[in-house]
């Protein structure tokens, strides 16, 4: 049976009252689960009216926790039971696209016109994109100058370096064409009407981050992957992908203690790095060095990416933002804290929305996992206010 939080959306709604008008649905399909969000505003503020959750797993023939490829058709079907489970109303909103299946550069262009750059920005694209620029959709931003950020650069070059034409910096985005035409082929099926994509990044960056200027490293720890973005005055400047991730952990664990990965996976959920009394002194630490094979490989790859970005920029990412499902592992924290060179927090989307005090416990537990979702439906409220 696939897993949701069908029991809780139930006390959700009744503690809320359901009202279908302005709701908007946030849908983020993961390598191994589904997540949905419907918020609701109401002056000013996000009203949480439902969520759910469910793994994709069985639908391919898989465990709970495996990450799986499913036809369109499958995952949407997959969709469709999950808005039944959660009592989804709203049938509008957003779909996030994963950041594997895009590509995203800061590339350095001339300072010309708008409608020059229009021109220019497709032909450069060909540089970064691996297949015909005509396989996919392009999308860009100029990113604002820095002036103390070029002041520096100022003092670095010598008075012999040949004068160059000014030089801007622009964020490229692209998305293939199958990608989008796979993810309008699940929303037709599920009967939802698709008011925009967005890559997973971004909607992420929405919920997990207060504005700020310093540059900060987001790690999404998904099942499949691991995925590594530098954000500084509100713009992606740095990317980066590990494929290694929280299935990954569950079949070391499964190894180590000769475990099938359903029971690997629940224990992996329910106890995390932290002891269990269920388990000998022995077991835990085996369960415990298990994990910690996988995250410390991840964490070392985090410190470098730390360091190099310092090293290129001159610049000290002092604060690190953990996301994604992988961020409500038991005992994370305490571990990521040590391990890291840098201040550490675990992020809380649901913060930016309204609900029940009686499920703020539960909603910081495994907000993690929803701060794509809820980063979709705060786009589109923004939008609309």
């Amino acid at each position: 049976m696939a897993f949701s939080f069908g029991g809780l959306t139930q006390m959700l709604s009744s503690a809320l009252g359901r009202e279908d008008g302005g709701s908007v649905l946030g849908i983020d399909i993961g390598a191994s689960s589904a997540k949905i969000v419907q918020l609701r505003p109401r002056g000013g503020s996000a009203i949480l009216e439902t969520y759910g959750e469910i793994a994709l797993g069985p639908y391919g023939g898989q465990p709970i926790g495996k990450a799986v490829k499913l036809s369109p058709e499958k995952t949407a079907e997959a969709i469709i039971d999950l808005m039944k489970e959660a009592n989804v109303t709203a049938r509008s909103g957003g779909i996030s696209i994963p950041f594997s299946s895009s590509l995203i550069s800061v590339i350095e262009l001339p300072k010309v016109a708008q409608d020059a750059l229009k021109r220019m920005v497709p032909i450069e694209a060909r540089k970064y994109i691996p297949i015909p620029v005509s396989e996919v959709s392009l999308d860009w931003f100029v990113i604002p100058e820095d002036e103390s950020e070029k002041s520096a650069f100022d003092r670095v070059s010598s008075p012999t370096t040949p004068a160059r034409s000014p030089m801007q910096e622009v964020l490229l985005v692209a998305i293939h064409n199958d990608t989008i035409n796979a993810y309008q082929t699940i929303a037709k099926t599920a009967g939802i009407q698709v008011e925009f994509y967005e890559i997973e990044i971004f909607s992420a960056i929405r919920s997990s981050l207060s504005h700020g200027i310093a540059p900060i490293l987001v790690v999404d720890l998904g099942a499949a992957t691991t995925k590594m973005y530098i954000v500084e005055r509100g713009i992606v400047r740095l990317t980066h992908l590990v494929t290694s991730g929280g299935q990954h952990m569950t079949e070391n664990l499964g190894r180590s203690l000769s475990w099938e990965f359903e029971k690997a996976e629940r224990v992996k959920r329910e106890r995390g790095l932290n002891d269990s009394a269920a388990y000998s002194t022995d077991e835990n630490d085996r369960i415990k060095t298990a994990m910690l094979s996988t995250l410390s490989r991840l964490f070392s790859e985090v410190n470098r990416v730390l360091l190099s970005y310092g090293q290129r920029y001159n610049k000290s990412v002092s604060h690190v933002v953990l996301t994604g499902g992988g961020a409500s592992l038991p005992g994370l924290s305490a571990y990521a804290k040590e391990a890291l060179n840098a201040e550490v927090t675990i992020a809380d989307p649901f913060a930016r929305t309204e609900a029940p005090a009686f499920l703020a416990d539960v909603l910081r537990q495994i907000g993690p996992g929803f701060s794509v979702s809820v980063g979709l439906v705060l786009r589109k409220l923004k939008s609309t206010s």
